[in-house]
Order: C-alpha cells, then sequence, then structure tokens
C-alpha cells in the first residue's frame, strides 16, 4: 500500500508525548511490512541539529490561508526505510513549543492545506491518508470539500485517530473564509459545528473513511458523556466506523538487553541483571540497598488525570508497611510539594525527582518490582507497557488501554502480569497496592512466573501495525 501518514509530532524529532511516540514508530514499522510509507510535518526549527544536518531543501510553494499568501519550504530526509517530508514556515513554527499558542487555528489550517497541496508537487497519491488529532482532523473534510473537483484525489481513503479526544480544535465561524476561503455552508448546516464552534476534529469524526483509538476500551469509553468530551452523541451516530487499536511501543528502544540506560543488562531467562539494577536505583535514590523489600515505581506527569490525588491521599498509609516508593516526574505544584514533603518524612522508605530524566525514567522501568499507575483515565499508555517489558508488574486503574493491556492478577488461578483496580477511589487501590505486596512477599514463585509472562507479551508495534494495516484494506476492497 502507499501511505500517507501525517501529525503534528514525530519521535525523534521532536514530541510531548504518546502521539510522537506514536507517529514516530507506526510508520516504520508498516515500512519494515513492504509498504511504502512517507510523513508529513511541520518543521519546528527546534528539531535536533543532528537531524536538521540531514534534511535536504526540494522546492517552496505557496499556500493560501484565506487572503494570506504564505510560504511552504519543504524538506526531505529518509530514515528507516521511511521518507519524512518536512513543512518550513518560520512565522508558524519557529516556536520553543510546538502548540499552546493563540494562533494554534492558524497554524494548523495552513499546515493541513500545505499537506494536501504537497500531494501533487511530489508525485504521491497515497491510498490511505492516515490523520492524527485535531492537528490534521479537518483534512478529509478540505479533501471532500475544498479540494474535491481534484480527480487525483477522488480515490485516497483517510483514517482518523483519535489519541487524546480532549483537545478538539474549536473555532470560530469566521475560520472557513478567513483560513481556508471557503463558504460556511458546513458550518450553517450543523456538519462542522460545536456550540458556537468550528470543530476540526468532529469534522475528521464524519469525513474520515475510519476513525479509531487507541486502546479498545478507550473506542467504547468516547462514546459515552462521562469520556466523551462532549462529542460522544457524534461518535455513537458513526459508531459503525469506529474501532480500538492498542499502541505497541518500540522493542529496538525498549529492550532490557541492550538498553544503554541500564548499568545491568538483562532479559526474561536471566533475571540477575534486574535484581543489580534494583540495588544500583536504591542506591542512587538514597534509599537502604536490600533485595527482599518491594520497590514501588512512578515515572509520570503529575496531575489529577494522572491519578495521583489517590496516591497522596494513602501515602502516610504506604508508608506504614515494609516497602519503599520512588517518584520522577513534574507536574501541578501541589503534588510536587506533597510528595517531596513524604520524601522528607519517610527518607529511608519514599524518594522523589521532581524532574524530567530519559535515562532515569528507564533505570525505574528496569530496577522496581511493581510500577503505580491510577490514572482517572488513559487512552493507551505507554508506561504500563515499558514497565512489563522490563518485568515490572504494574499496579493500574482499569480503564482505556490499561484494561486492555494488563491482565490483571487471579487470585484463584495465580495469574496474570500485573495489578488491576476497577473503582477509581484511593481505598481499592491501596488494597491493591496490598494484594500485590503479599504476592510479592509470601509467593516468590508465582511472582516470578508473572514476572517472565510479562516480559514475554507482545506488545511490539510489529503486532500493533498489522492491525493498522488490516484495518486499511478493510477499506480498500
Amino acid at each position: 500500500m502507499k501511505i500517507l501518514f501525517t501529525a503534528a509530532e514525530c519521535a525523534p524529532f521532536f514530541k510531548t508525548g504518546g502521539l510522537g511516540d506514536v507517529a514516530g514508530a507506526l510508520p516504520k514499522s508498516m515500512a519494515k511490512k513492504g509498504n511504502e510509507v512517507k510523513v508529513v510535518l511541520p518543521f519546528y526549527t527546534k528539531m535536533p541539529e543532528k537531524y536538521q544536518s540531514q534534511l535536504t531543501d526540494l522546492f517552496n510553494f505557496y499556500v493560501a490561508v484565506g487572503w494570506r499568501n504564505e510560504y511552504c519550504g519543504v524538506k526531505v530526509l529518509e530514515l528507516d526505510g521511511v521518507e519524512y517530508y518536512f513543512l518550513d514556515n518560520k512565522y508558524y513554527f519557529d516556536r520553543p513549543d510546538l502548540y499552546g499558542y493563540y494562533d494554534d487555528g492558524e497554524r494548523f489550517a495552513f499546515f493541513q492545506q500545505a499537506v494536501i497541496e504537497l500531494m501533487e508537487r511530489i508525485d504521491y497519491i497515497p491510498d490511505i491518508l492516515h490523520v492524527n488529532d485535531y492537528h490534521t482532523a479537518f483534512i478529509p473534510f478540505l479533501l471532500r470539500e475544498k479540494y474535491g473537483w481534484i480527480k487525483a484525489f477522488g480515490h485516497i481513503a483517510t483514517v482518523l485517530t483519535i489519541h487524546n479526544l480532549e483537545f478538539q480544535g474549536q473555532y470560530g465561524r469566521e475560520v472557513l473564509p478567513e483560513l481556508f476561503g471557503m463558504s460556511t455552508k458546513r458550518y450553517d448546516d450543523g456538519t462542522i459545528q460545536m456550540g458556537t464552534a468550528v470543530n476540526f476534529m468532529k469534522a475528521g469524526i464524519f469525513y474520515a473513511d475510519r476513525v479509531n483509538t487507541v486502546s479498545p476500551t478507550y473506542a467504547a469509553e468516547i462514546q459515552t458523556p462521562e469520556f466523551g468530551c462532549g462529542l460522544d452523541e457524534v461518535l455513537r451516530m458513526v459508531n459503525y466506523k469506529l474501532s480500538g487499536i492498542l499502541n505497541g511501543i518500540d522493542y529496538d528502544t525498549f529492550d532490557p538487553q541492550t538498553d544503554k540506560a541500564l548499568p545491568y543488562k538483562f532479559d526474561r531467562k536471566n533475571l540477575k541483571g534486574k535484581a543489580k539494577n534494583k540495588a544500583a536505583l536504591q542506591k542512587k535514590f538514597g534509599l537502604p540497598v536490600r533485595k527482599d523489600v518491594p520497590l514501588i515505581g512512578v515515572v509520570s506527569r503529575l496531575t489529577y488525570q494522572k491519578g495521583f490525588q489517590l496516591v497522596v491521599q494513602e501515602m502516610a498509609n504506604l508508608m506504614q508497611f515494609d516497602v519503599q516508593f520512588v517518584l520522577l516526574g513534574t507536574g501541578y505544584e501541589n503534588f510536587e510539594h506533597d510528595f517531596t514533603y513524604f520524601a522528607g518524612r519517610y527518607p529511608d522508605k519514599c524518594s522523589v525527582s521532581i524532574n524530567f530524566d530519559v535515562d532515569l525514567a528507564q533505570q525505574i522501568y528496569a530496577g522496581c518490582d511493581m510500577f503505580l499507575m491510577p490514572s482517572a483515565f488513559e487512552p493507551c499508555g505507554l508506561s504500563q507497557l515499558i514497565s512489563m517489558r522490563y518485568g515490572t508488574l504494574p499496579i493500574v486503574h482499569q480503564i482505556g488501554g490499561l484494561r486492555d493491556s494488563v491482565w490483571a492478577y487471579n487470585p484463584i488461578e495465580q495469574v496474570g502480569t500485573g495489578f488491576g483496580f476497577e473503582e477509581f477511589s484511593s481505598f481499592w487501590m491501596m488494597e491493591e497496592i496490598k494484594l500485590a505486596l503479599s504476592v510479592y512477599n509470601d509467593q516468590p514463585r508465582v511472582w516470578q512466573k508473572m514476572m517472565r509472562i510479562a516480559m514475554e507479551s507482545d506488545f511490539s508495534w510489529d503486532s500493533a501495525s498489522q492491525n493498522y494495516l488490516d484495518l486499511y484494506a478493510q477499506i480498500l476492497r
């Protein structure tokens, strides 16, 4: 298949979260399977120099953004069998951050129109055009309503992946003539209107041939008022084309046998290195080096969405057990303050690093026994996948992708790949932690078996990308 993939961020060039990880890994995996894949991205000038130095300038053209005539330079780079095209406009993309600006609507109006107008210029009309989140969700609408007169575009099938439904791209009615040079017809008849705004995400949901989210459970959840962010009714209307595909992780990057961030390497057949990593992690965090004590780790943004209000409520209780707790992350000031307080109060049991450190994160995934992830909602989640890859059993709120990826411990059959609690409450989270501590302390053989099953589970992009290719094939039949 000929596939064109477009997003607002992409690892390893620039990213803020899971979207960047997916945009970096999925096209690469599909290319490995013999598909022709090209990726189109904004050219953010914060891109690392080692990649900028590999760019080739191809040509430039101008994009009509309403009455504006905006420059668009085209740069290209080939990496891992994928051609990446970067669209350059310094006014829009020479900024410290990727998002969060007053003119984001204009910036991504420019980008989306430029993506469409690039295709003929590089002589690449794909079978599948795959867009991601609101930054590119208007493209299926534009293909039909603005560029539908171009015959070459008539056979392009479109897929929209929703990574985070909370951000929808909502702008005033005037953006249609002001930024797209279009009439307000589809706003006035309600097709792309939500409240008093043009809604990029709603447009993508209606106009894309298929819509998917990043886990099967989240696909069901966003059809409810609780998780639908106001679009649940729209999603229920089109649920015949809605599905969920669980994200993968890059097994080349996340591999305990080769991870350069780890002082000791290991695999599921030889876990001695994991025990040494645990000791090294305890030493690094200033905790007593004890191999017998269960070590719980956290790597996260410290926010309410990630569930840290539950952890704060139970920290004093947790510290009464023979346990150690390490945390790496930044976020809301109240959570940073609270965890720093507990580290000071229980210096032999709790240590925190209010920081962002990629290598230390890997050491926590590899060196801990348990990984705590009590998210209030989680479309997919990657940390639980990484922790299982490194033999660290996750303790999760059974929601979204956490439910789909973590096989919650069954005390009767004594199997699982982690632990899960159903009700979002500090009491039930603590009950699940206590169950995990009990299995760790009293059933070491069961714990070892669970570790090995977790490490053997396949959450690679090789598997996940095949599900996307199957989805594409359904449209093209």
